[in-house]
């Protein structure tokens, strides 16, 4: 028996115009478990109507920035009541550990304490001018309707670092989980509902890309959209919103490298990689899947990891001691197993793993390392989006750097090394938002993130990433109290 859900439109759950639904999996055990409204373009543009009448003439435009930090605080406090309800419905829905969802769950609450303090420091600015000319200020304004589409992992994380500056900033947010798993998603819209949002303020629609996503992003009222996941869909973003030359910002993901010089300390190394790319099963963004060793520390980086990758317990992604759980879908399964057929063909070597875990159901997949005398194998040049890690050794810094750098992706990256000269000069070199130095993928909501190249442009989190939301306005005012100058009479 499947759970029902319902999108959330002008403040009322709702189902799609036409009665149309589909299912999702789940990736444990292969069963579907939810269904969800299938969004037609006419739910899409009712929803986009609904948060722009919210910020036009709703209450939402009347509060100050002081009241909006105050909801976004009420947010807070019920995301830390709906934690629980929350990481349940997406581990089941994607796969992620519970452990991890549950962790994600407790942290939201802080995002949205962070960006509603910083809801009445939004401001502007009065450039020096001299008494004689009018008076200039440059005042920040929010942009309107935020179009904000998450994929599936780690969505209600990544939704966050869209929804809270919005917000914050004063704009009103229509929100597309991904088909793969939106149960979360339509979660937390229960959550937006307790907080007491003013109707249409935020707005989630469920569906695929035509026509739910399409519509959205070229939506005429659409003034930003904020997207996140993979970089063929991203270029049907960006030429979907040039029908309505919204606003965009692209987190895409990418094939982060990390290096290992020879006087690393080998459990920081261990830890960390390990860390880096079987966390979330690898399925994350910054995941560091391509390792650059040097020569004189290779074979025993390789050995540490495997020895490692093979202590890793894969299993029910609910049980507290599961190490690594499924892969979200089967056609993610597929394409993994698809590249690694085509490197090793190529001559690539797999060291441990490589196979799907000897299980009978679940899309489960082992941790897997492989050794590569070639740049271009697929396994180094594609983002896998799984537990795999591509290893090359390398000479020297030079060598590491050119390694590092030969990409079309530049997201994260990572270094280890006793000498913190190298290990700067390192991460200056390697293009990336995000860097690491003998330690990996641990952050804060205070740091931006986000990448260039394949993995996309703009930067999400931190306070930069509030402005991001604002447009600015030039207000000139003649407090001379003198008649406006002739404009044919030239002084």
């Amino acid at each position: 028996m499947t759970t029902s859900y319902q999108m959330y439109i002008a403040g009322k759950f709702c189902e799609a115009g036409d009665g149309q639904r589909f299912t999702s999996v789940n990736p444990a055990t292969e069963q579907d478990w939810a269904s969800f409204p299938e969004a037609t373009a006419e739910d899409v543009d009712r929803a986009v109507k609904a948060a722009h009448a919210a910020f036009t003439t709703g209450p939402w435009s009347r509060m100050s920035a002081r009241e909006r930090g105050k909801v976004l605080g009420r947010i807070a406090r019920e995301l830390e009541l709906a934690g629980p309800d929350l990481s349940w419905a997406e581990t089941t829905d994607t796969g992620k550990l519970l452990r991890e969802t549950r962790w994600q769950a407790g942290n939201l609450a802080e995002i949205y304490d962070y960006y509603g303090g910083l809801a009445d420091k939004i401001e502007g600015q009065l450039p020096p001018v001299g008494p004689a000319e009018p008076l200039s200020m440059i005042v920040r304004e929010p942009l309107g309707v935020v179009a904000a589409i998450v994929p599936w992992n780690s969505q209600l994380h990544l939704a966050a670092f869209k929804i809270a500056p919005a917000l914050a900033a004063g704009n009103t947010i229509v929100l597309k989980p991904s088909e793969e798993a939106s149960a979360a998603v339509v979660e937390f819209a229960r959550v937006m509902a307790r907080a007491g949002l003013p109707d249409g303020v935020f707005n989630v629609v469920t569906g695929g890309a035509r026509p739910c996503a399409e519509t959205l992003v070229s939506h005429p009222l659409v003034r930003r959209v904020s997207f996140t996941g993979g970089v063929e869909t991203a270029r049907k973003v960006i030429a979907a919103s040039a029908r309505n030359i919204a606003m965009l910002s692209l987190e895409l993901g990418g094939k982060s490298p990390v290096v290992v010089y020879d006087d690393a300390d080998m459990d920081s190394v261990t830890n960390g990689v390990t860390s880096a790319i079987f966390a979330a099963s690898g399925q994350s963004c910054a995941a560091g899947s391509r390792l650059l060793v040097q020569e004189g520390v290779y074979d025993e980086v390789v050995e540490r990891l495997a020895r490692r990758a093979s202590e890793i317990v894969i299993g029910d992604p609910m049980d507290k001691d599961t190490h690594m759980g499924p892969l979200a879908t089967a056609r993610q399964r597929d394409r993994i197993e698809d590249l690694l057929a085509q490197s090793v063909g190529a001559g690539a070597k797999i060291v441990t793993g490589g196979g799907r875990a000897g299980r009978d159901t679940g899309y489960f997949f082992e941790p897997t390392i492989v050794t590569c005398g070639d740049q271009d194998l697929p396994v180094v040049r594609n983002e896998l989006f799984g537990p795999v890690l591509s290893v090359l050794r390398f000479r020297d810094e030079e060598d590491a750097i050119r390694l590092a750098r030969d990409s079309d992706y530049a997201f994260a990256g990572g270094v280890f090394s006793r000498d913190f000269g190298r290990a700067y000069r390192t991460a200056r070199a390697i293009p990336a938002g995000r860097f690491w130095i003998n330690t990996y993928r641990v952050t804060n909501y205070a740091m931006p993130f986000g990448g260039s190249g394949n993995s996309g442009y703009g930067r999400e989190g931190g306070i930069d990433a509030i402005h991001d939301y604002t447009q600015t306005k030039a207000i000139f005012a003649d407090l001379s109290g003198v008649p406006a100058a002739d404009p044919f009479v030239m002084r």
